[in-house]
């Protein structure tokens, strides 16, 4: 839950009251109510309520918002409890890229019986210092838990992060980067805008399997793009999401040969 918005009133112990953007009546989302609504969509893992605030926050604020937090999802994982019916639920670990902070959240959250834990939080200014707050932080959570990153998949941060020991990701990077024409590519990122693409009558790679490289070209969906077309965005969408799903399993395959 991001501390600042439009429709954020007030945030207490209880929950957020928000303003509602359909009708502008006022509602109180809880711990309880949000992990309520997680259940009734059929997630497979949930998570619990919980503030994200600021990176620029004084160490004082950020303090008061950990513990927060953390009663939060004390409350959530008791109404979550009530009821497993076979769903996850993983700890978010907060304290932005203050060491004594993380290590106080996982040490609080490591005490309650989580199924994994999700690092979420400000991972702070550059990925430098994320890495290095990730250093610290998963030595100390336990080694059978899985580890989840919270809105972070860019293909730099996946290398970097999966050999410190983060299992699963998440993120509109893949989908993102198509609606802006870029796609992914073993090379790196294909700015398909730029004019020299025109004249590619070849996929966006030459072994990928994807709906899109199997049926277009280069030169194509160049064109798709020049015409503001929206099937631009679909097809090369198509290839990223392939393109990520293909890595992973490449990364699983290395872990397992021992490789990363």
């Amino acid at each position: 839950m991001k501390k600042h918005g439009g429709s954020v009133l007030k945030i207490t112990e209880d929950g957020v009251h928000f303003r509602s953007y359909r009708d502008g009546s006022k509602v109180l989302l809880t711990p309880e109510t949000s992990v309520r609504a997680q259940k009734a969509i059929g997630a497979d893992i949930i998570i619990p309520f919980d503030e994200l605030p600021p990176y620029h926050i004084s160490e004082k604020e950020l303090e008061k918002s950990l513990d927060r937090t953390h009663a939060w999802e004390k409350r959530s994982l008791e109404e979550h409890l009530k009821d497993p019916k076979g769903q996850a639920m993983y700890g978010v670990i907060h304290g932005g890229v203050d060491d004594r902070l993380r290590e106080k959240s996982a040490k609080f959250l490591s005490g309650l019986p989580f199924n994994g834990f999700a690092i979420g939080g400000s991972m702070g200014k550059s990925k430098d210092q994320m890495v290095s707050m990730l250093t610290s932080l998963l030595p100390k959570l336990p080694d059978e838990a899985p580890n989840h990153l919270l809105g972070i998949a860019d293909l730099e941060s996946l290398k970097s992060c999966v050999p410190l020991g983060i299992d699963t990701f998440d993120s509109s990077y893949p989908t993102k980067a198509a609606r802006h024409g870029t796609l992914l590519t073993k090379e790196g990122g294909l700015k398909i805008t730029r004019g020299r693409h025109s004249g590619e009558f070849e996929p966006i790679e030459e072994d990928c399997t994807c709906y899109t490289c199997k049926n277009y070209t280069r030169a194509y969906i160049h064109h798709l793009f020049k015409a503001k077309e929206i099937t631009s965005m679909t097809l090369a969408s198509i290839h990223n999401l392939h393109f990520m799903v293909d890595l992973m399993q490449n990364y699983r395959e290395s872990i397992i040969k021992d490789l990363v």
